[in-house]
Parts: structure tokens; sequence; C-alpha cells
């Protein structure tokens, strides 16, 4: 084998949020994260209440306000769009 091909493989310390610390070797040396599966709830089996309702609320909001606009738009029946063709017989 070639010397100095392989890259150093040092003992390393993974530390996690929660305080579990994993010991093992990596390329990169010791680091932190935020969750591991010690405390993420796949592996431990309880259910962490996560803020979605925010982001929905986000969603409604951003595209309530701005309807869509152009001559090409569908007109709307209720919350169902109807296609350009239908909606100009209509009005016929």
């Amino acid at each position: 084998m070639k010397p100095e091909l392989h890259p150093v493989y040092p003992p390393s310390r993974i530390t996690c949020a929660c305080g579990n610390v994993v010991e093992t070797h990596s390329t990169r040396g010791s680091f932190s994260v935020e969750i591991c599966s010690n405390c993420h709830p796949f592996f431990t089996g309880k259910y962490k209440l996560i803020d979605t309702a925010g982001r929905i609320d986000r969603f409604k909001k951003k595209y309530a306000a701005n309807p869509t606009k152009g001559a090409d738009a569908a007109p709307v029946e209720g919350n169902i769009a109807v296609p350009v063709a239908k909606a100009k017989k209509a009005k016929a």
C-alpha cells in the first residue's frame, strides 16, 4: 500500500445536546450534535410535540392574501377551480 494514503483516524467524542456522549473514531474529530439515538422520538418511542401550526398558518396567510391574478387564471367556484373553457360557457 502507498504510505500516507489514508486519512488520520483518531479517537473522537460525539456529544449530544441531551448529554449523551459516544466514544468512537472519526476523521472529523470530536463534535456535538443536536439529537441522537438516546433522545430521538423514533428510537425512544416518545413523541415530542413539534410546532407545525406556525408553518401551516404562515402558508395559509401567504396564499390567502394573494389570490391568483391574470387573464389565464382559472375562476374558482367554492373551493374547486373550474377550467377556463367551462367558465366561459357558463357566463354565456
